[in-house]
Protein backbone atom coordinates (compact mmCIF):
# COMPACT_ATOMS: atom_id res chain seq x y z
CA UNK A 1 0.00 0.00 0.00
CA UNK A 2 1.42 3.49 -0.99
CA UNK A 3 0.54 6.29 1.65
CA UNK A 4 1.17 9.95 1.89
CA UNK A 5 1.99 11.35 5.15
CA UNK A 6 2.24 15.29 5.82
CA UNK A 7 2.30 17.17 9.12
CA UNK A 8 -0.03 19.92 10.01
CA UNK A 9 2.49 22.75 9.47
CA UNK A 10 1.63 22.00 5.62
CA UNK A 11 -2.15 23.64 6.60
CA UNK A 12 -3.99 20.62 4.87
CA UNK A 13 -7.12 18.72 5.88
CA UNK A 14 -7.70 16.75 3.13
CA UNK A 15 -6.54 15.92 -0.44
CA UNK A 16 -8.64 14.76 -3.35
CA UNK A 17 -7.88 11.12 -4.66
CA UNK A 18 -6.19 10.12 -1.96
CA UNK A 19 -6.03 8.88 1.78
CA UNK A 20 -3.94 11.71 3.29
CA UNK A 21 -2.21 10.75 6.99
CA UNK A 22 -1.59 13.61 9.14
CA UNK A 23 0.46 14.24 11.78
CA UNK A 24 -0.76 17.06 14.14
CA UNK A 25 2.27 19.22 15.81
CA UNK A 26 1.17 20.90 19.34
CA UNK A 27 0.66 24.52 20.29
CA UNK A 28 0.96 24.85 24.26
CA UNK A 29 1.68 26.99 26.89
CA UNK A 30 3.00 25.54 30.54
CA UNK A 31 -0.72 25.18 31.00
CA UNK A 32 -2.89 24.71 27.78
CA UNK A 33 -2.38 22.55 24.96
CA UNK A 34 -4.35 22.84 21.33
CA UNK A 35 -3.17 20.25 19.17
CA UNK A 36 -3.16 20.83 15.62
CA UNK A 37 -5.39 18.53 13.73
CA UNK A 38 -8.65 18.59 11.50
CA UNK A 39 -10.87 19.57 14.58
CA UNK A 40 -8.89 22.47 16.22
CA UNK A 41 -10.34 26.07 15.67
CA UNK A 42 -8.10 28.85 14.39
CA UNK A 43 -10.41 31.47 16.23
CA UNK A 44 -9.96 30.11 19.41
CA UNK A 45 -6.02 29.54 19.15
CA UNK A 46 -5.41 33.44 17.80
CA UNK A 47 -7.46 34.97 20.48
CA UNK A 48 -6.24 32.64 23.31
CA UNK A 49 -2.28 33.99 21.86
CA UNK A 50 -3.26 37.18 21.34
CA UNK A 51 -4.10 37.62 25.14
CA UNK A 52 -1.33 35.49 26.49
CA UNK A 53 1.61 37.20 27.86
CA UNK A 54 3.25 33.95 29.24
CA UNK A 55 5.75 31.54 27.65
CA UNK A 56 4.32 29.82 24.65
CA UNK A 57 6.07 26.95 22.16
CA UNK A 58 5.12 24.44 19.96
CA UNK A 59 6.43 20.71 19.79
CA UNK A 60 6.58 18.05 17.24
CA UNK A 61 4.86 15.30 16.86
CA UNK A 62 5.46 12.11 19.14
CA UNK A 63 7.41 8.98 17.20
CA UNK A 64 4.42 6.77 18.02
CA UNK A 65 2.00 9.60 15.96
CA UNK A 66 4.57 8.57 13.31
CA UNK A 67 3.84 5.43 13.28
CA UNK A 68 0.63 5.19 13.59
CA UNK A 69 0.58 7.26 10.21
CA UNK A 70 2.94 4.88 8.49
CA UNK A 71 1.35 1.78 9.92
CA UNK A 72 0.33 -0.25 6.79
CA UNK A 73 2.57 1.05 4.30
CA UNK A 74 4.59 -0.91 1.94
CA UNK A 75 5.51 2.62 0.28
CA UNK A 76 5.48 5.58 2.37
CA UNK A 77 6.21 9.36 1.23
CA UNK A 78 6.56 12.16 3.68
CA UNK A 79 6.48 15.65 3.53
CA UNK A 80 7.51 17.61 7.12
CA UNK A 81 8.41 21.30 7.93
CA UNK A 82 12.03 22.84 7.24
CA UNK A 83 14.37 20.94 9.45
CA UNK A 84 15.78 24.79 10.16
CA UNK A 85 13.35 25.19 12.18
CA UNK A 86 11.75 22.44 13.63
CA UNK A 87 12.91 18.70 14.82
CA UNK A 88 9.63 17.33 13.70
CA UNK A 89 11.85 15.99 10.28
CA UNK A 90 14.28 14.41 12.89
CA UNK A 91 11.34 13.24 14.41
CA UNK A 92 9.78 11.15 11.52
CA UNK A 93 13.76 9.58 10.39
CA UNK A 94 13.59 8.52 14.18
CA UNK A 95 10.19 6.61 13.51
CA UNK A 96 11.65 5.62 9.77
CA UNK A 97 14.39 3.62 11.26
CA UNK A 98 12.22 2.05 13.70
CA UNK A 99 9.07 1.07 11.36
CA UNK A 100 11.69 -0.34 8.69
CA UNK A 101 13.22 -2.57 11.38
CA UNK A 102 9.76 -3.92 11.58
CA UNK A 103 8.71 -4.11 8.24
CA UNK A 104 12.05 -4.24 6.56
CA UNK A 105 10.36 -4.61 2.70
CA UNK A 106 8.72 -1.56 3.11
CA UNK A 107 9.89 1.93 1.94
CA UNK A 108 10.07 5.24 3.48
CA UNK A 109 10.99 8.42 1.44
CA UNK A 110 10.92 11.61 4.07
CA UNK A 111 11.13 14.98 2.51
CA UNK A 112 12.50 17.61 4.46
CA UNK A 113 9.82 20.74 2.31
CA UNK A 114 12.89 23.53 3.75
CA UNK A 115 9.77 25.37 4.27
CA UNK A 116 6.39 25.28 5.36
CA UNK A 117 2.84 25.81 4.84
CA UNK A 118 2.03 25.95 0.81
CA UNK A 119 5.47 24.78 0.14
CA UNK A 120 4.71 21.46 1.99
CA UNK A 121 1.82 21.44 -0.43
CA UNK A 122 3.23 21.94 -3.46
CA UNK A 123 5.82 18.63 -2.55
CA UNK A 124 2.67 16.58 -1.86
CA UNK A 125 0.94 17.21 -5.04
CA UNK A 126 4.27 16.77 -6.85
CA UNK A 127 4.83 13.58 -4.82
CA UNK A 128 1.29 12.44 -5.87
CA UNK A 129 1.83 13.33 -9.47
CA UNK A 130 5.12 11.47 -9.95
CA UNK A 131 3.09 8.08 -8.42
CA UNK A 132 0.23 9.05 -10.83
CA UNK A 133 2.86 8.87 -14.24
CA UNK A 134 3.67 5.09 -12.50
CA UNK A 135 6.93 6.37 -11.13
CA UNK A 136 8.89 3.82 -9.13
CA UNK A 137 9.61 4.61 -5.60
CA UNK A 138 13.69 5.08 -6.60
CA UNK A 139 12.26 7.84 -8.71
CA UNK A 140 10.18 9.67 -7.40
CA UNK A 141 12.38 9.73 -4.44
CA UNK A 142 15.51 11.61 -6.45
CA UNK A 143 12.74 13.88 -8.54
CA UNK A 144 11.16 15.31 -5.46
CA UNK A 145 14.60 16.54 -4.05
CA UNK A 146 15.22 18.47 -7.87
CA UNK A 147 11.31 19.89 -7.81
CA UNK A 148 12.18 21.26 -3.92
CA UNK A 149 14.85 22.92 -4.89
CA UNK A 150 13.32 25.14 -8.03
CA UNK A 151 10.27 26.35 -4.93
CA UNK A 152 10.28 29.55 -3.10
CA UNK A 153 8.39 30.81 0.10
CA UNK A 154 7.58 33.97 0.75
CA UNK A 155 5.76 35.20 3.90
CA UNK A 156 4.09 38.73 4.51
CA UNK A 157 3.29 39.20 8.47
CA UNK A 158 1.86 42.00 10.40
CA UNK A 159 3.20 40.61 13.82
CA UNK A 160 6.66 38.52 15.12
CA UNK A 161 5.44 38.05 18.64
CA UNK A 162 5.23 34.43 18.85
CA UNK A 163 8.43 34.18 16.05
CA UNK A 164 10.48 36.12 18.66
CA UNK A 165 8.76 34.34 21.75
CA UNK A 166 10.07 31.23 20.39
CA UNK A 167 13.76 32.32 19.36
CA UNK A 168 13.09 32.43 15.63
CA UNK A 169 13.71 35.80 15.03
CA UNK A 170 15.03 38.21 17.12
CA UNK A 171 12.66 40.31 19.64
CA UNK A 172 14.72 44.15 18.27
CA UNK A 173 13.67 42.86 14.73
CA UNK A 174 9.79 41.86 16.16
CA UNK A 175 9.57 45.13 17.93
CA UNK A 176 9.53 47.25 14.79
CA UNK A 177 6.52 45.49 13.20
CA UNK A 178 2.66 45.39 13.88
CA UNK A 179 3.66 49.45 14.47
CA UNK A 180 2.26 51.81 12.39
CA UNK A 181 0.48 49.46 10.10
CA UNK A 182 4.27 47.78 9.07
CA UNK A 183 4.21 44.49 7.26
CA UNK A 184 7.40 42.42 7.23
CA UNK A 185 8.08 41.12 3.84
CA UNK A 186 10.31 37.45 4.22
CA UNK A 187 11.30 34.36 2.51
CA UNK A 188 12.91 31.08 3.37
CA UNK A 189 16.18 30.51 3.11
CA UNK A 190 17.82 27.60 1.40
CA UNK A 191 18.45 25.94 4.44
CA UNK A 192 14.68 26.67 5.57
CA UNK A 193 15.20 29.03 8.17
CA UNK A 194 13.77 32.56 7.99
CA UNK A 195 15.05 35.88 5.81
CA UNK A 196 14.01 39.07 5.75
CA UNK A 197 13.70 40.53 2.55
CA UNK A 198 12.03 44.05 3.72
CA UNK A 199 9.50 46.19 5.15
CA UNK A 200 5.79 48.10 3.79
CA UNK A 201 4.06 50.07 5.37
CA UNK A 202 0.28 48.44 4.58
CA UNK A 203 -1.28 45.73 2.59
CA UNK A 204 -1.29 47.28 -1.02
CA UNK A 205 2.77 47.45 -0.76
CA UNK A 206 3.37 44.12 0.68
CA UNK A 207 1.61 42.46 -1.90
CA UNK A 208 3.44 44.88 -4.79
CA UNK A 209 6.74 44.06 -2.70
CA UNK A 210 5.62 39.88 -3.09
CA UNK A 211 5.00 40.42 -6.34
CA UNK A 212 8.90 41.85 -6.94
CA UNK A 213 10.00 39.32 -5.32
CA UNK A 214 8.33 36.41 -7.30
CA UNK A 215 9.55 38.01 -10.08
CA UNK A 216 13.12 38.32 -8.69
CA UNK A 217 13.14 34.25 -8.25
CA UNK A 218 12.46 33.47 -11.87
CA UNK A 219 8.81 32.68 -11.66
CA UNK A 220 7.54 31.96 -14.92
CA UNK A 221 4.05 30.27 -15.01
CA UNK A 222 4.09 27.61 -12.10
CA UNK A 223 2.16 26.68 -9.59
CA UNK A 224 1.72 28.80 -6.83
CA UNK A 225 -0.37 28.16 -3.13
CA UNK A 226 -1.14 30.43 -0.67
CA UNK A 227 -2.48 30.20 2.76
CA UNK A 228 -3.84 32.80 5.01
CA UNK A 229 -4.45 33.36 8.83
CA UNK A 230 -7.86 34.55 8.36
CA UNK A 231 -7.44 37.08 5.90
CA UNK A 232 -9.35 35.85 2.79
CA UNK A 233 -9.23 39.42 1.60
CA UNK A 234 -5.29 39.44 1.25
CA UNK A 235 -5.24 36.27 -0.37
CA UNK A 236 -7.89 37.26 -3.18
CA UNK A 237 -6.07 40.51 -3.54
CA UNK A 238 -3.05 38.71 -4.11
CA UNK A 239 -4.77 36.33 -6.77
CA UNK A 240 -6.08 38.68 -8.63
CA UNK A 241 -2.82 40.74 -8.59
CA UNK A 242 -0.92 37.56 -9.67
CA UNK A 243 -3.33 37.10 -12.45
CA UNK A 244 -3.06 40.72 -13.45
CA UNK A 245 0.42 40.50 -13.70
CA UNK A 246 1.29 36.59 -14.77
CA UNK A 247 -1.60 35.90 -16.93
CA UNK A 248 -3.70 32.43 -16.85
CA UNK A 249 -2.25 30.99 -13.02
CA UNK A 250 -2.58 27.89 -11.61
CA UNK A 251 -3.26 29.59 -7.69
CA UNK A 252 -5.07 27.64 -5.07
CA UNK A 253 -5.75 29.17 -1.61
CA UNK A 254 -6.56 27.83 2.20
CA UNK A 255 -7.01 29.00 5.45
CA UNK A 256 -3.50 28.52 7.44
CA UNK A 257 -3.93 25.69 10.18
CA UNK A 258 -2.75 26.01 13.82
CA UNK A 259 0.90 26.03 13.35
CA UNK A 260 1.02 28.67 10.21
CA UNK A 261 -1.42 30.72 12.18
CA UNK A 262 0.42 30.66 15.54
CA UNK A 263 3.68 31.62 13.85
CA UNK A 264 2.29 34.25 11.00
CA UNK A 265 -0.44 35.05 13.10
CA UNK A 266 -3.67 36.72 12.49
CA UNK A 267 -3.64 38.38 9.04
CA UNK A 268 -0.43 36.85 7.98
CA UNK A 269 -0.01 35.39 4.61
CA UNK A 270 2.12 32.63 3.10
CA UNK A 271 3.05 31.66 -0.28
CA UNK A 272 4.96 29.11 -2.20
CA UNK A 273 5.84 29.39 -5.76
CA UNK A 274 7.17 26.55 -8.23
CA UNK A 275 10.04 28.39 -10.60
CA UNK A 276 10.36 25.68 -13.04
Amino acid sequence: MVKYVIDSASDLKEYPGIDLNLVPLTLATDDKQFVDNRHLSISEVLEFFSKHHGRSFTSCPSTQAWLDAYEGGDEIYVVTITSGLSGTYNGANVAKDQYLSEHPDSKVCIVDSLATGPGEVLLLEKIVELKAQGKSFEEVSKEIIDYRNHLRLFFGLGSLHNLAQNGRVSKLVASAVGIMNIRILGTASKEGKIDSIGKFRGEKKLLSGIIEEIKKAGYKNGKIRICHVENPELSLALEETLRETFGQVDIKSIPAGGLCSFYAEKNGIIVGVECM
